[in-house]
């Protein structure tokens, strides 16, 4: 075997280095092709022998030196090759070749090694930077959607606070005509509606009961003409029973209506009656 000749390598005997098979030290320089024409013809001849301990490791070495030229951090060598690498780089001036017939130990050029470590920073680098990169756009989309959120809620609130101060302009404008929604049932509490001209109507109301699933209070505009009803905003009362709508656009304007009808329709509304009123009060 190999390793038990005899020889004397940079001052040491083969019983000194019987686990360094001078074969097996030249797999990575064979794969970055930095062996010579004499090396490189004996190293493949010793792979055609079927040295399986060799093929193998040259296996690694290829994977190795493929995981570096995309700059991939996996792609890092062992401390094992680097040991090897550096022993061959400090021991490269002064060796002492194999006899005839026996392959040299294969000397990594000084910047080849600078070029692999350069590569190996240069991907260390960009994984870094790629990871902050990373972490800066997540951070940036977390606060778009916080500021998304806060927008949103905002302008709901916007929304409800112009909806509450129309209807308080609504409710005190002496240009608002008042609608007395008289139940025809007696153990129903009335509703009262008032319609402004410009600003709409608003219905109010306490004591409201619960309305059915699936079921919604609508508003109708009676007209004067005698044509059909209009349909109008559908509602429900709040779970203590207050009620409070605004209607913003009415369908008609309040000379064409003689009456406020409210019913009982399926979610969604109706486009015509299909109960009866629950609440019905004149325009005056």
């Amino acid at each position: 075997m190999d390793s038990q000749r005899t020889l004397t390598i940079e001052g040491r005997t083969a019983s000194d280095v019987s686990d360094m098979d001078p074969f097996r030290e030249m797999v990575e320089a064979y794969a970055i092709g930095a062996l010579d024409a004499e090396e490189r013809a004996a190293f493949e001849a010793h792979l055609a022998s079927g040295c399986a301990e060799c093929q193998r490791a040259l296996g690694e070495a290829r994977w190795l030196v493929s995981q570096l030229a995309y700059l991939a951090p996996e792609a890092a060598p062992s401390q094992a090759l680097k040991e090897r690498l550096m022993r061959i780089v400090e021991s490269e001036a002064g060796r002492v070749p194999f006899s005839s017939g026996k392959p040299k130990k294969a000397a990594v050029p000084a910047w080849l090694w600078a070029g692999l470590a350069a590569m190996l920073l240069l991907t260390a680098y960009s994984t870094w930077n790629a990871v902050r990169l990373g972490d800066e756009v997540r951070r940036i989309r977390q606060d778009m959607t916080e500021e998304r959120a806060k927008r949103a809620n905002l302008e709901k609130e916007l929304a409800v606070t112009k909806q509450e101060a129309t209807m308080r302009a609504i409710w005190t404008s002496p240009e608002s005509t008042k609608i007395m929604l008289i139940p025809p049932n007696k153990d129903m509490p009335s509703l009262e509606a008032k319609w402004h001209s410009r600003l709409g109507i608003v219905v109010t109301g306490y004591q409201v009961p619960k309305v059915p699933d699936n079921h919604v209070l609508q508003l109708w505009l009676i007209p004067k003409d005698g044509s059909k009803p209009m349909p109008s905003a559908t509602f429900w009362p709040q779970p203590d029973g207050r009620l409070a709508k605004l209607v913003a656009n009415p369908e008609e304007g309040i000379p064409a209506v003689k009456a406020l009808a409210i019913t009982e329709e399926p979610s969604g509304g109706s486009k015509q009656p299909t109960t009866s009123p629950i609440w019905v009060g004149a325009v005056s």
